[in-house]
């Protein structure tokens, strides 16, 4: 999911989302080595840090071992072998790889032992909570990184040449300590091919949404496809919903944990209530509520429905079960009654977080790496196996050909100009979050009301609002 990156998610994000392989050395020995390291005297492995340069800004030593975990989940990670070839050839490092969706379960023990690898993505549903290990210390500070030389023009710093968003999205309270990588427009997909057959128009206002659901429905299909098992997603319409009616105060007051946040705001309320009018109105794929995503998004993919949302990690996570000419295309959440925004806006941004931990081996190499990974030659590698966007501005060589729905997703991004938002209380306030989700499993589910749903998230905010750490982060 990416859900940002859930595995699935963004988040995103937080979710489901990318990676898997061999790890070339053992884990005992990885113990052994920070057992020495820690022990004062130099590791076995050859030594960590050189003498920094304008070319080396962070010292990489050569002959260093470089570990590198990534979620493999909609990406998957052919990506992060190209690159760590690339890095290895260029620095005389040995890099170690693991693919996995069990970031938590391969990693938690690893960074309470002080043996963390020396760059993660930590994405997926089963990813670290990024606030949890801010609040522990165990997340190095990548400020070196945005203030070092660009590699393609050293002129340049790295920060300049990130896309609007990128550095404020990875910011924990004020330290910039993720940088989120990909980047992901969030919405409803359909597909094409579909569409043209049954003579349906992509809907701009959720009144011809539901039509649309309606008309799905009288042919047999489903109307809305959702990720049940992981509410992430269908939260994501509800969030862009209030986002565009409520316009960017509406975001912020969210964010910034107002006490009026969800409770006595009305594009709140009206958001919640056209999303429970597709379960009120029957017009779910039978049976979504229960389904993971990648078999909710296999029935979309079969036909069965007309909608489902997700981020533009979709397509990719989706290769194999895509039928040739499905065409998918993307759609920007449509718009209620006296929305502050134009329909064109959408949530995007930076998803899919690569953090250094503080006690890697090799910090040096970490922080090089992600320097790297903000190169138009990395950024290309990265689309042409993950065919998807980086945050890297014109990170993308034109000859790289996208697929139809990232194509579609790239168009809806042009034609939203400076109309896009993205809200950051998933990354800093977890809990609250998944509080939020739940309350969206309890409403498709008809267990809860509208209503219901506003005062369960309202007392999340007001609960996250307590914590001493909120102070610090603040959107402005």
């Amino acid at each position: 999911m990416s859900m940002a990156s859930t595995g699935e998610g963004l988040g995103r994000r937080d979710l489901i989302k990318r990676s898997a392989a061999l790890g070339l050395i053992t884990v005992p020995t990885m113990g052994f080595l920070s057992a020495c390291a820690s022990g004062g005297g130099e590791p076995t492995n050859g030594p960590s840090k050189a003498a920094t340069s304008a070319q080396n800004p962070f010292g990489v030593a050569k002959g260093s071992k470089m570990d590198v975990v990534v979620f493999k989940g909609g990406f998957g990670d052919d990506y992060a072998k190209a690159w760590e070839a690339a890095f290895d050839k260029k620095w005389g490092t040995t890099s170690s790889h693991l693919g996995t969706q069990e970031i938590t379960g391969k990693l938690q023990t690893r960074f309470n032992g002080g043996n963390p690898p020396d760059v993660v993505d930590n994405s997926g549903a089963q990813k670290i909570k990024l606030d949890v290990l801010f609040k522990s210390n165990q997340l190095a500070d990548l400020t070196p990184v945005l203030d070092a030389p660009s590699l393609d023009d050293p002129g340049k710093k790295v920060r300049d040449t990130l896309i609007a968003g990128t550095i404020e999205q990875g910011t924990q309270g004020g330290k910039f300590v993720s940088l989120n990588y990909v980047y992901t427009v969030f919405g409803f997909w359909y597909s094409g091919k579909l569409f043209k057959e049954k003579g349906w128009t992509a809907p701009k206002t959720w009144d011809e949404f539901l039509a649309v659901c309606a008309k799905a429905k009288e042919a047999g299909l489903g109307g809305l496809a959702h990720q049940g098992k992981y509410p992430y997603y269908i939260n994501v319409v509800i969030m862009d919903l209030i986002a565009k009616k409520g316009g960017l105060d509406a975001v912020k007051a969210i964010d910034n944990l107002e006490p009026n946040a969800f409770e006595g705001n009305a594009a709140a309320l009206a958001a919640v209530e056209a999303v429970y009018e597709v379960v009120e109105k029957d017009l779910l794929l039978p049976g979504t509520n229960g389904l993971t995503h990648t078999e909710s998004q296999t029935a979309w993919n079969q036909y069965k429905a007309a909608f489902i949302p997700s981020g533009s990690w979709l397509e990719n996570e989706q290769l194999k079960q895509t039928p040739e000419d499905f065409d998918m295309q993307f759609l920007p959440v449509p718009l209620l009654a006296d929305s502050k925004l134009p329909f064109e806006a959408i949530r995007a941004g930076a998803g899919e977080p690569f953090i250094v931990p503080e006690k890697a081996a090799n910090k040096a190499g970490g922080l090089e790496f992600i320097r790297s990974m903000l190169s138009r030659e990395w950024s290309t590698m990265f689309a042409q196996q993950a065919n998807s966007l980086t945050v890297v501005k014109d990170g993308v060589d034109p000859s790289v050909k996208l697929r139809p729905g990232t194509q579609s997703a790239v168009t809806a991004l042009k034609a939203a100009g400076t109309n896009t938002f993205n809200y950051l209380y998933p990354d800093w306030y977890s809990e609250m979050d998944t509080a939020i989700q739940d309350a969206s499993n309890e409403l498709m589910a008809k267990r809860i009301q509208p209503k219901e749903w506003i005062k369960r998230a309202q007392a999340a905010v007001n609960k996250a609002a307590q914590d001493p750490n909120a102070k610090n982060n603040r959107r402005s």
